[in-house]
């Protein structure tokens, strides 16, 4: 059990992660193909898509706010912990891919 927990643990930072960094990498790529300047969209593409890519790790908001209630019904704290733990971390990998586009670009996040 504490094995499957760490194991979701990296799986939402990872996948957090590549898909604001793919999301961007590749939309940057589209953006200098249609002649647009790459790093100014990538940044603005990763502002975007922060949001999507902890939903993506997070496994949809529907089955997060599911286990909260029925935590919450049951009495069970240590759910409630690790859902929030999942989010956190997912939170973690978004940022942590915006910090280094940021860094790969040179630009300031607002």
């Amino acid at each position: 059990m504490v094995r499957d927990f760490f194991s979701n643990i990296i799986l939402d930072f990872s996948i957090a992660f590549g898909v604001l960094l793919g999301g961007a990498l590749i939309g940057g790529l589209a953006a200098f193909l249609v002649g647009k300047a790459p790093i100014f969209e990538m940044m603005e593409l990763a502002k975007r898509l922060k949001i999507w890519a902890i939903v993506a790790a997070i496994g949809g908001t529907f089955d997060t706010i599911t286990n909260f209630e029925r935590s919450f019904e049951n009495g069970a704290t240590i759910e409630i912990f690790k859902q929030l733990t999942y989010i956190f971390v997912a939170i973690a990998g978004a940022n942590t891919a915006m910090q280094l586009i940021q860094w790969l670009s040179q630009e300031n996040i607002n």
